[in-house]
């Protein structure tokens, strides 16, 4: 056999692991020949792939990044480079020209979107599911989370001495896009006081509240806000628009906000710190590189076995699969029932809402 890998969208630590299982999982079962597609799907556009070997893969598994390269701009079905032209038919007509059998795609919704767009012409797919948002539907982590998280208490860790000294509100804005897994596993992880993530969206007095009451109290307030909350009635933050990409709403800055809007309702200073793309680079936490390469090799098998168009994901401690048609473009935030938000009512963790 001969299959291609490719890694699209934002880069995510652990994507060099799943690169490094899949190739040496194919390798060795069966003397498959990998081929590395280079800065996702822009490799098959403009036809950049080179071969992977075990000697390439070797010693990449603690590298951030990924070896490959990505790109989360480029689409086939609406290329910038060409005005927004499908060039789909040009993309499949290069693969079989390779000679493929497989391609194995390491992304997120919107690389699972394209995959699935390419498997209805007769590509066959395989996917992994990446993200640090671990936003992707029908699995319950996607590599690259623990390390976010792990990022993100650090950095709480670090704010919170700081607030305690000076008797600050200390806010720190994490990633997440539509959903707060991140501001909510960081947050009870690194004791903040306050979590907002946009499937909850806040009221001003009830966070101004629990800060005063902190104030005449500890003297600080920690507070994780992840970039798609919102307050009641109120919009989410946009940092900016870029309209070549199939993402076009970047969103930012809604820690900035909340500063402007808490600081006349307390009596300290607040302070905002966005961790932004830190929480995307470095070598992943050992947990994302054995996930990563349970993820990889699950794929390889899958490619193994002839069965296309389907994701790998986790289900409790179990890899399984799924098809890409129930991944493609959707997103998974976090139910109003999850036992972490219990958990965080039940410590006294504030959320800016009345428990439910």
């Amino acid at each position: 056999m001969r299959v291609g890998i490719l890694t699209g969208g934002g880069d995510c630590p652990g994507l060099n692991a799943v690169i490094r299982a899949v190739a040496r999982s194919l390798i060795q079962l069966d003397g498959t020949e990998v081929i590395g597609i280079e800065q996702g799907f822009l490799g098959l556009i403009e036809r950049r792939v080179r071969p992977l070997d075990l000697d390439s893969v070797a010693d990449i598994m603690a590298t951030g990044g990924t070896i490959l390269g990505t790109h989360n701009k480029a689409n086939p079905f609406g290329y910038f480079g060409a005005g927004g032209a499908d060039v789909s038919e040009a993309t499949c007509a290069y693969v079989r020209e390779l000679g493929l059998d497989a391609i194995v795609v390491i992304g997120g919704d919107g690389s699972m979107a394209i995959a699935h767009q390419l498997a209805a012409r007769g590509i066959p797919v395989v996917g992994c599911p990446k993200t640090i948002d671990n936003d992707l539907a029908h699995t319950d982590r996607s590599f690259g989370f623990d390390t976010a998280v792990a990022i993100v208490t650090e950095a709480l860790d670090r704010l919170q001495t700081t607030g305690r000294s000076h008797g600050r509100v200390m806010i720190l804005e994490t990633m997440g896009r539509y959903a707060g897994w991140i501001a909510l596993h960081a947050g009870l992880a690194g004791g903040a006081d306050i979590i907002l993530i946009p499937e909850l969206p806040y009221r001003l007095d009830e966070v101004a509240r629990v800060c005063r009451e902190r104030e005449a109290r500890e003297h600080y307030t920690l507070i994780a806000i992840a970039e798609g909350a919102r307050p009641e009635g109120g919009q989410l933050t946009v940092k900016e628009r870029i309209e070549d990409s199939p993402e076009p709403i970047r969103l930012g800055g809604v820690g900035n906000v909340l500063r402007t809007q808490l600081e006349p309702l307390v009596g300290c200073e607040v302070r905002t710190t966005i961790l932004g793309h830190v929480q995307r680079g470095g070598p992943p936490t050992p947990f994302d590189r054995v996930l990563a390469t349970q993820y990889g090799h699950a794929a390889a098998q899958l490619v193994a076995q002839g069965n296309f168009n389907r994701v790998v994901v986790l289900r409790g401690t179990q890899i399984e699969s799924v098809p890409l048609a129930d991944v493609a473009g959707r997103t998974r935030n976090v139910p109003l029932d999850h036992p972490l938000l219990r958990t965080a009512w039940d410590t006294g963790v504030s959320t800016g809402t009345a428990p439910l």
